[in-house]
């Protein structure tokens, strides 16, 4: 996170000071979660469909791993070391504190997997937030050959998964194992290290960024990273308007002024 983004907030306007009320802070959380699988019987290894009768014990948050982007401490917590409830209420207070979420594919799994334990815990909705998939970001704006997280990483040279047992791991965790939940939570922390790297990254190319300038008051700055070192890079046309274009010297991304050019031409048309 730059200084402006953490200390972000002196030259925000009467209004926007007045809808945050932390002061002009932007709070973004990394978020991976694990889940384990459902438990059942079956007659069969191929084209099977299960009945709910079959169904002995259903899916859920196995732990979650989230770090504070800017921030070097990564919060952990699972059934086997908070405790599912414990877990569940951690998640909640996170998201109610978020103002933004990153995830790879989170928009489609890991948000609905904790939404669906907040709803089964009791607790009502958790503050809105807004999402950035970068697996969704990711398909937009590049090809790889593939698309999975570990393999975006390593390509992008910031990391790769941390490396363990397969299927087995989640065995283990069901049985207990006090092994194999520490084998989890170092995995479940790596994927919060190389997904906050992939973020940093892929955030110039992401589409429809949230502006970060929204929340920290710095509404001139870089829309997505909050630096407010910029270079003017000609004009920003529309349709209909005409805008100065700036590319950050921070992140590199490009941004259009918040106001619109005159239409000199028009007005002078008009007289």
């Amino acid at each position: 996170m730059t200084k402006a983004l953490r200390n972000g907030g002196k030259r925000a306007s009467k209004v926007i000071a007045d809808l945050d009320d932390r002061g002009g802070e932007v709070r973004i959380l990394v978020l991976d979660i694990e889940t384990l699988p459902n438990k059942g019987y079956m007659w069969g290894l191929f084209d099977q469909n299960f009945g709910l009768s079959q169904v002995i014990e259903w899916s859920q948050v196995a732990s979650f791993a989230a770090k504070w982007y800017g921030e070097k401490k990564v919060h952990f917590y699972s059934d086997f070391h908070s405790g599912h409830d414990e877990m569940v209420k951690a998640g909640w207070d996170m998201f109610n504190e978020a103002d933004i979420i990153v995830h790879y594919n989170g928009k489609a799994f890991d948000v609905k997997h904790m939404h669906r334990e907040f709803l089964l815990a009791g607790l009502g909705p958790p503050s809105p937030h807004r999402d950035i998939d970068l697996l969704t970001a990711v398909r937009s704006a590049f090809k790889f050959t593939s698309n999975k997280l570990d393999s975006v990483s390593q390509r992008l040279g910031v990391g790769s998964k941390v490396k363990h047992d397969g299927f087995d791991l989640w065995v283990g965790c069901m049985q207990g194992d006090p092994k194999a939940w520490n084998k989890m939570k170092k995995y479940n922390i790596g994927d919060i290290t190389i997904t906050e790297a992939v973020y940093e990254k892929v955030r110039p190319w992401v589409k429809n960024h949230p502006h970060v300038g929204m929340y920290t008051g710095n509404i001139d700055n870089c829309p997505k990273c909050d630096s407010p070192h910029r270079h003017r890079r000609g004009h920003y046309r529309t349709n209909a308007c005409t805008y100065a274009k700036f590319q950050c010297q921070s992140c590199m991304g490009y941004y259009r002024s918040k106001n619109r050019i005159p239409d000199m031409t028009s007005s002078t048309r008009n007289v």
